[in-house]
C-alpha cells in the first residue's frame, strides 16, 4: 500500500486562495472507506467547515460584494439535487432542533446575501460532500440500513445558520429526501464544541501566547505595514480602523465569487495587495508550527470533542449500534485545533466546506480487534497524526489500531503539554505556574 500523503506546502498566495475557493468534485481524489476485504466499516466521525459564505466584515466606506444568496438552478456553481434539497428545506418545519435553532433559515435566500449567510456555492460544496460520503458509506458499505433510526445518527451545529444549513446539505447529500421526523440537530454554543468543558483557564493562556506572537509577527513585516497604510489611504480611514475591519475577509469573498476589489476616488483596492496580506497569512501559518504555542492551545482546545468521540467509537466497538454516522458542522476555529492536536501540523487552513473523518473498522478474521483512519479532504492523513505515525515501523496493518488513537485522548495529549502529573482535563486545564 503506498505511503499515504499530506498536501504540498504552499507558498502561492493566489494558489492558497484558490483552494481556499475549491468546490469538491465528487470525482476528486478520495480515499474514504478504502480497506482490505475482511474489514468492516463500523462507524463514521465527520468534521466540517461550513461552505463558501458571504463576509464576516465591511471594507469601511466601500460598496458591499453584491452577491446573490437565493438558490437558482440555472446559475453555477449547480448541484443536481439542488432544486429537490430547497423543495425538501421547506418542509422541515416538523423537525426537532435545539433551541436556538429551531429559528434559523433552513437555507439561504436573500437576493442580496446577508453577512456570514452561506452562498449557493455553499450549499452546493456540501451537497457534493454528502453525495460522496454516501456513495462510499451507504452505497458500497452499506453503514446505516434502508430503515436506520434516529438514534443512529449524531447530529450537531453552533448556533449560526451556516453551520446548520451546511450540516443540513451534507445530509440531504448524503441521505436524500430523509424523513424529518427521524433529524436530531443538538446545538453547541461553543465553536472547540467543548459542551459542558468549556472553562480551561490554561487554554487562554496558551491563546494569549499565541496572539502575542501573531502580533509581534506582524510587526516584523514592514510591507505588510505599507499595504495597510495604502489601502486605509485609498478608503480615507485610519490604518487601525481598517486593520480591525479585516479586509481580507472580504478581498477573499470578491476573489472566489469573481468580484472586482473595490475602488474610490483615491484609487483600487487591487490583487498586489491581497498577495502581500495572504503572503503574510502562509508566513504565519509556517511560524505557528514551528513556535508550538498553538499546540497548547489545540491540544485543550480540541480534548472535549475528541473524548467524546473516543467514547462513541469505543462504544461502537462493543457492539452498539447507535451515533454510528456522527456530523459536526463546525468552523475553521473547530478544525484548526483539532488538526493540530492530532499531529497533522501540514494539514493546510481549513478550506471552506473542508472535511475531516474518522472512521472506525474492525477487522473479520479478528472481531475483537478494531483500528480508526483519519481521513483529511479526502487524502489518507493516518500514518502521519502523532499517535500513529510511528505504527508502521512494527505492523504492515494498513490501520491504526483504536487503542492507540484511545490512549492519545486518554493520556497522551496531557503528556504532550508536558504537564508534569496532570492526567485528566481538568488538572490540565487548571494547572499552576503555567
Amino acid at each position: 500500500m503506498p505511503e499515504p500523503v499530506t498536501e504540498p506546502p504552499v507558498t502561492d498566495p493566489i494558489y492558497e486562495a484558490l483552494l481556499y475557493c475549491n468546490i469538491p468534485s465528487v470525482a476528486e481524489r478520495s480515499m474514504e472507506g478504502h480497506a482490505p476485504h475482511h474489514f468492516k466499516l463500523v462507524s463514521v466521525h465527520v468534521f466540517i467547515r461550513h461552505g463558501d459564505r458571504y463576509p464576516l466584515y465591511v471594507i469601511p466606506k466601500t460598496k458591499r460584494p453584491e452577491i446573490d444568496c437565493t438558490l437558482v438552478a440555472n446559475r453555477k456553481p449547480y448541484h443536481p439535487k439542488l432544486e429537490a434539497f430547497v423543495s425538501h428545506m421547506s418542509k422541515g418545519s416538523g423537525a426537532s432542533f435545539e433551541s436556538p435553532l429551531h429559528s434559523l433559515p433552513l437555507y439561504p435566500n436573500h437576493p442580496l446575501c446577508e453577512m456570514g449567510e452561506l452562498t449557493q456555492t455553499g450549499v452546493v460544496q456540501h451537497l457534493q460532500n454528502g453525495q460522496l460520503l454516501r456513495d462510499i458509506y451507504l452505497k458500497k458499505h452499506k453503514l446505516l440500513p434502508s430503515d436506520w433510526s434516529t438514534d443512529q445518527l449524531y447530529l450537531e451545529t453552533t448556533g449560526k445558520s451556516r453551520t446548520l444549513q451546511s450540516g443540513l446539505a451534507l445530509l440531504y447529500g448524503f441521505l436524500p429526501d430523509f424523513d424529518w421526523k427521524k433529524i436530531h440537530f443538538r446545538h453547541q454554543p461553543s465553536a472547540l464544541f467543548c459542551s459542558g468543558n468549556c472553562f480551561c483557564p490554561v487554554r487562554n493562556q496558551y491563546l494569549e501566547k499565541e496572539q502575542r506572537r501573531q502580533y509581534l509577527l506582524r510587526l516584523k513585516n514592514s510591507q505588510l505595514e505599507r499595504t495597510y497604510e495604502d489601502m486605509a489611504r485609498i478608503v480615507d480611514v485610519p490604518t487601525k480602523q481598517l486593520r480591525a475591519a479585516n479586509p481580507i475577509d472580504s478581498m477573499l469573498c470578491r476573489f472566489c465569487h469573481n468580484v472586482s476589489f473595490p475602488c474610490t476616488r483615491n484609487g483600487c483596492i487591487d490583487m498586489e495587495h491581497f498577495k502581500v496580506i495572504k503572503t503574510h497569512q502562509i508566513e504565519d501559518e509556517r511560524e505557528r508550527r514551528e513556535k508550538k504555542l498553538y499546540l497548547g492551545y489545540a491540544l485543550l482546545g480540541a480534548h472535549p470533542i475528541l473524548n467524546q468521540t473516543v467514547s462513541r467509537m469505543q462504544r461502537a466497538a462493543e457492539g452498539r449500534r447507535e451515533e454510528v454516522f456522527a456530523l459536526y458542522s463546525a468552523h475553521d476555529v473547530t478544525l484548526s485545533p483539532v488538526l493540530s492536536a492530532l499531529g497533522l501540523m501540514e494539514a493546510r487552513f481549513p478550506r471552506f466546506a473542508a472535511r475531516l473523518i474518522l472512521e472506525l473498522w474492525q477487522d473479520r478474521e479478528k472481531p475483537s480487534e478494531h483500528s480508526v483512519r483519519i481521513l483529511y479532504n479526502g487524502v489518507d492523513v493516518t500514518f502521519h497524526t502523532s499517535f500513529c505515525q510511528d505504527h508502521r515501523k512494527h505492523s504492515s496493518k494498513p490501520m491504526c489500531p483504536l487503542e492507540n488513537f484511545v490512549r492519545f485522548v486518554k493520556r497522551d495529549m496531557f503528556v504532550a503539554l508536558g504537564s508534569s502529573g496532570s492526567t485528566n482535563y481538568y488538572d490540565a486545564c487548571h494547572r499552576e505556574g503555567f
